[in-house]
């Protein structure tokens, strides 16, 4: 129940991190991947490890903070492929760092045209391809700033709290046509986008102290989840948000 052989995934941001890792673990699943992130050369590398690896994939560049971009995203893959089974919107941004207060509208409309907006037109692009499958699957990754109040990435939080939403309103809409919608949200993961959160050692160390797993997430420990979503393993959860955050959003700093 865990195979996804012959099924086409589109993962976006695929171009490192989480969604390198996303578009290797589909790719050694079985499916036929397409990688898709802004820049054309880091997507072909990604493409190139898969084949490698005796994986299918394709690269269709595109910056998912512009609509056209999506549309010709899913055209590309219908053209190459004529399906679409698992939809994974994985790119995300955070331009804006600092107190809510001072957040100005350019950099807010970025993050809601990226973050939130991509992924409602990306599912409504392929959703007519998706409908004729029956057991489709549509991921769209979050954060546990959905989940907490911060004093600098409120900006960032606020729209990964409407993906939640977002995913229990397609999950609805969805649903009897037999397509999932679930959204994950990763705790501090280790990558480039997060690399001020990790690379100072103080910092890090107090993560960890914080954290009952006693450490950070690495982009494999989110792209297991993302096959488990993506495959029929899970045909019985939609609407759902899965935390993978080593358990750090259940502790409490106070002592």
């Amino acid at each position: 129940m865990f195979s996804l052989k012959d099924k086409v995934a589109i993962v976006t941001g695929a171009s490192r991190g989480i969604g390198k890792a996303i578009a290797i673990q589909l790719s050694n699943s079985g499916a036929k991947v397409v990688v898709s992130s802004r820049k054309l050369e880091e997507c072909e590398k990604v493409a190139d490890e898969i084949k490698n690896m005796g994986g299918k994939a394709v690269v269709i560049p595109c910056h998912v903070g512009k609509k056209d971009e999506i549309c010709n995203l899913v055209k590309e893959t219908i053209n190459k492929y004529n399906s679409i089974d698992i939809l994974v919107s994985n790119a995300g941004t955070n331009p804006a760092f600092g107190p809510l207060e001072k957040l100005n509208d350019d950099a807010f409309d970025k993050v809601l045209d990226v973050n939130l907006k991509s992924s409602i037109w990306l599912v409504n692009e392929a959703s007519p391809h998706l409908k004729k499958n029956k057991t489709s699957s549509i991921i769209i990754m979050s954060s546990i700033s959905a989940l907490i109040g911060t004093k600098d990435i409120g900006a960032y939080g606020i729209s990964k709290a409407a993906e939640v939403s977002l995913v229990k309103n397609l999950a609805v809409e969805l649903g009897p046509y037999g397509i999932r919608v679930n959204a994950i949200a990763p705790g501090l993961i280790k990558t480039e986008f997060s690399r001020a959160l990790w690379s100072d050692k103080d910092k890090l160390k107090k993560q960890n102290e914080n954290t009952p797993l006693q450490r950070i997430g690495y982009p494999e420990d989110i792209s297991g989840i993302v096959h488990f979503l993506a495959s029929d393993a899970s045909s019985f959860i939609t609407g759902q948000l899965i935390v993978a955050d080593g358990g750090e959003t259940i502790t409490s700093t106070i002592t």
